[in-house]
């Protein structure tokens, strides 16, 4: 009788996530990635500077990474106003390097993300995948670039994710801005006329390493389900918190800022839902897990 052959082991997979020591969804990728048995490096602005290729590319081979998740962006919409060259470096040109490096080397599969801002926010309907971008803003502009700069360069290889509105453990965030707030007024004041989809960094982190394990790769949306205006948001975070702080409904013409925000950004999710083989689960659940998980 022959002895039953052994079961070959499967590698580690390797992930290097840039962002990942100090970033809002950094630190959600790194916990999920870890969890889920991946071997995870972060590399971040404090390693060295990530737009200049050489060390880019040394720390790129060095990492032998299965899958580079880029977490890296300027995201101070409005201070991007002032700043454009800035915000392009960080939003265009590192994810152009990333994947021309990768491309080069032959190495790794790329996750890379972009954000809701980069449409107009003029319809009233969920923007697809295959719907026209038009960003308002530097910020939008630059983020829109960055992902056709990836997209173009590694069309087979590589996975842009958008995503909005997001909030998790790690740092600084508008449900604890809203939290904290609350904690020193008996009123809080939100603007209304804003829409979009509200994410939890960790189940953003979850959906990406599935789509990692898949080498899924092209456009996709990446929030959670359904949608809310700020005030909205901040209303359900006061609910669940307990809080007796009221929210005081404003329009984005009382609340002047130097960017234009999209009125309207919701994502359809239906694509994601179908790899994931169900939708991605209500933001209001989410948000729930999260600020109970913090009490």
């Amino acid at each position: 009788m022959s002895k039953p052959r052994a079961r070959q082991k499967t590698a580690t997979p390797k992930a290097l996530v840039l962002g990942g020591a100090t970033g809002l969804l950094g630190q959600a990728l790194v916990k999920v990635l870890a969890g889920r048995g991946w071997q995870v490096e972060s590399l971040g602005r404090t390693d060295g500077n990530l737009t200049d290729i050489a060390f880019l590319t040394r720390r790129l081979a060095r990492s032998a990474a299965d899958v580079v998740f880029n977490a890296v962006a300027w995201t101070r919409v409005d201070d991007a106003e002032e700043h454009p060259e800035q915000a392009r470096l960080l939003n265009c040109t590192l994810p152009d390097a990333l994947a021309r490096i990768l491309k080069s080397i032959g190495q790794g599969h790329l996750v890379h993300y972009s954000t809701d801002f980069v449409f107009s926010g003029q319809e009233r309907a969920p923007w697809r995948e295959e719907d026209t971008p038009k960003p308002a803003s530097v910020y939008g502009e630059t983020k829109l670039a960055g992902e056709q700069a990836v997209l173009g360069l590694l069309p087979g290889s590589a996975c842009v994710l958008r995503t909005a509105w997001l909030f998790g453990p790690g740092r600084k965030n508008f449900v604890e801005t809203i939290l904290a707030k609350s904690r020193a007024a008996d009123t809080v004041q939100v603007v209304f006329d804003q829409t979009g989809s509200p994410t939890y960094t960790l189940d953003l982190a979850r959906w990406s390493a599935a789509l990692a394990e898949k080498r899924a790769a092209g456009l996709w949306h990446t929030v959670n389900s359904g949608h809310a205006n700020w005030a909205e948001l901040a209303a359900e975070t006061l609910a669940l918190a307990g809080s007796r702080c009221q929210v005081i409904p404003v329009s984005s013409g009382q609340w002047p800022q130097k960017a234009r925000r999209p009125a309207w950004s919701v994502l359809d999710v239906t694509k994601l839902g179908n790899s994931l083989g169900q939708p991605p689960r209500p933001w209001p659940q989410a948000l729930r897990d999260y600020l109970y998980s913090s009490f």
